[in-house]
C-alpha cells in the first residue's frame, strides 16, 4: 500500500548518498525535483535520466552527478555552466539495460491520477523506465515514487503485451501536485519549412508507416502531410508529436501496418497542450516500452516503413548530424536498423533546410565535424557507481578523447 506524502516529505526520503532514476522528458516529477533542490546536504546523489524538462537546482549542486543519455537544451545549459553532468552515449533502446545495470535505489515518475480501480496511467512516457520501476516496486530495499498530476493525460498500452499503468498498491510513495508537463508549441512555418514537405511527400507512398523524430521540422512534415492528398498511413514512432495528431485528425491514419494494426504506436509523446488533451482517453494511440518500439524486428514487420528525422548537417559521405543525444551526434547509418533487417522495405529521410536559421551557416559540409560524438554499434557504458565521468567536451576536440571510461 502506498504512503501519501508531500513533495518535501518525499524528497526527505532520499539519503545524502543515494541514486535516483527518472524517465525521459515530459513525465519527470517536477514537484519532487523542485523539493530536492531545497536540500543542501548531498554527499553523493547520482541521478540517471535524459532530456530534462524541469529546470531544478538539484542538477547544479556540486555533490549531485547527473548522468544523461539524451542531451536536450537543459543538459547543454548545465554542461556550459559547469554542472557535474555526464553523458552515456547509447541509442534509446539500450537505455533500459544501462539503467538496470545502475539499479537506482529510488525510481520516480509523474503519472495521471488513479482511476476508480487504482491504476495510474504512465501517460506520456513508457520509454526505458517501465521495467525498472516494476523491479523497484518489488524490491523492499528500493522505493518507487509517483507524482500524480491532473494535467497529464490518461493513455493506454497494448494489452496483453504491456499495461501502461502502475497500481497504487505497488507504489511506495505517492504524492500529488499541480505541475503541468512541458509543452512544445508549433512555430508558424516559413516558406522554406513548407517547401521541405513538398519534396518529402514525393518519397512517401500511400499506405506508408511513418516515424517522425524529435524537432520542429519532422513534426511539421507530418502536419503538412495531413493537408496533402496522400493517406492510409500507419504510425510506429519513438515519439508521438503534434504533427502525428494532425494526421489522425485529418483522417489520414488507418494503421493497417501489418503489425499492431488499428493503433498508432509510440514510446513517448511531446507537443502542444492540444496534443495532450487529444491523447487523454484516446484508444487510437498505444504506448509501449522503447525496447519494443525500437526493436529492428518490430520495425521491419511494418508495411513500407518511412522515417523522417531532422538533421543539423549532412556531409558528402552521407553522414547525417542529427539533433539527438549531445545535440550533434552523427547518425552514421543512412537507413535505420529496422529498415536494414528487411532490405527495400522503406526509406530513411533526413530533413533540413540548406542553411541554418541565421541564413549564413550552410547545413551541407564536406566532412562532419570531428568534435561530434559518433554513434553506431559501438558499445559505451556508464561509469560504475562512485566513478562518474564528468563531461568535459570542448570545441574542436576529437570525440575519442572524451569517451567515458568503459568497464
Amino acid at each position: 500500500m502506498s504512503k501519501t506524502v508531500t513533495a518535501a516529505e518525499a524528497a526527505a526520503l532520499l539519503r545524502p548518498t543515494d541514486s535516483l532514476g527518472l524517465p525521459l522528458g515530459p513525465t519527470q516529477p517536477a514537484a519532487l525535483l523542485q523539493a530536492l533542490s531545497g536540500r543542501d546536504d548531498w554527499e553523493e546523489l547520482r541521478i540517471y535520466g535524459g532530456l530534462v524538462t524541469v529546470l531544478a537546482g538539484v542538477f547544479s549542486h556540486p555533490k549531485v552527478h547527473y548522468l544523461s543519455g539524451f542531451f536536450g537544451p537543459v543538459e547543454r545549459m548545465l554542461r556550459d555552466t559547469g554542472a557535474n553532468i555526464g553523458f552515456s552515449p547509447a541509442d534509446f533502446r539500450r537505455f533500459a539495460p544501462l539503467l538496470a545495470a545502475q539499479c537506482p535505489r529510488v525510481m520516480a515518475t509523474a503519472v495521471a491520477p488513479p482511476d476508480a480501480e487504482g491504476w495510474c496511467s504512465l501517460s506520456l512516457h513508457a520509454g526505458a523506465t517501465a521495467a525498472e520501476m516494476k523491479r523497484a516496486a518489488a524490491d523492499p530495499g528500493r522505493l518507487l515514487m509517483v507524482e500524480a498530476t491532473p494535467h497529464l493525460p490518461r493513455t493506454r498500452g497494448f494489452e496483453p503485451v504491456y499495461r501502461h499503468a502502475v497500481h497504487v498498491d505497488d507504489v511506495d510513495i505517492f504524492l500529488e501536485s499541480d505541475e503541468s508537463p512541458v509543452t512544445i508549441d508549433d512555430a508558424p512555418p516559413t516558406d522554406v519549412d513548407r517547401a521541405i514537405p513538398q519534396h518529402v511527400s514525393s518519397l512517401i507512398p500511400d499506405g506508408a508507416t511513418l516515424q517522425t523524430g524529435i524537432g520542429a521540422v519532422p513534426s511539421l512534415v507530418a502536419a503538412l502531410l495531413a493537408e496533402g492528398d496522400g493517406g492510409d498511413y500507419g504510425i510506429h514512432s519513438e515519439m508521438f508529436t503534434t504533427g502525428c495528431m494532425r494526421l489522425h485528425q485529418a483522417g489520414k491514419v488507418t494503421n493497417r501496418k501489418g503489425s499492431y494494426d488499428g493503433v498508432s504506436l509510440a514510446t513517448f509523446a511531446a507537443g502542444t497542450r492540444d496534443l495532450y488533451d487529444w491523447l487523454d482517453g484516446n484508444d487510437d494511440v498505444a504506448f509501449l516500452p522503447v525496447e519494443l518500439i525500437n526493436s529492428p524486428e518490430a520495425i521491419a514487420r511494418n508495411r513500407h516503413m518511412v522515417t523522417i528525422n531532422g538533421a543539423m548537417s549532412i556531409d558528402i559521405q552521407g553522414q547525417v548530424v542529427g539533433r539527438h543525444h549531445l545535440g550533434n551526434a552523427v547518425l552514421r547509418h543512412r537507413r535505420p536498423r529496422g529498415l536494414r533487417v528487411r532490405s527495400g522495405a522503406g526509406a530513411g529521410i533526413p530533413v533540413a533546410p540548406v542553411s541554418a536559421l541565421d541564413g549564413r551557416k550552410r547545413r551541407q559540409c564536406p566532412v562532419a565535424n570531428r568534435a561530434v560524438v559518433r554513434g553506431g554499434n559501438r558499445r559505451h557504458h556508464p561509469p560504475p557507481p562512485g566513478r562518474h565521468h564528468r563531461h568535459r567536451a570542448r570545441r574542436g576536440r576529437a570525440a575519442g578523447k572524451d569517451r567515458p571510461p568503459t568497464r
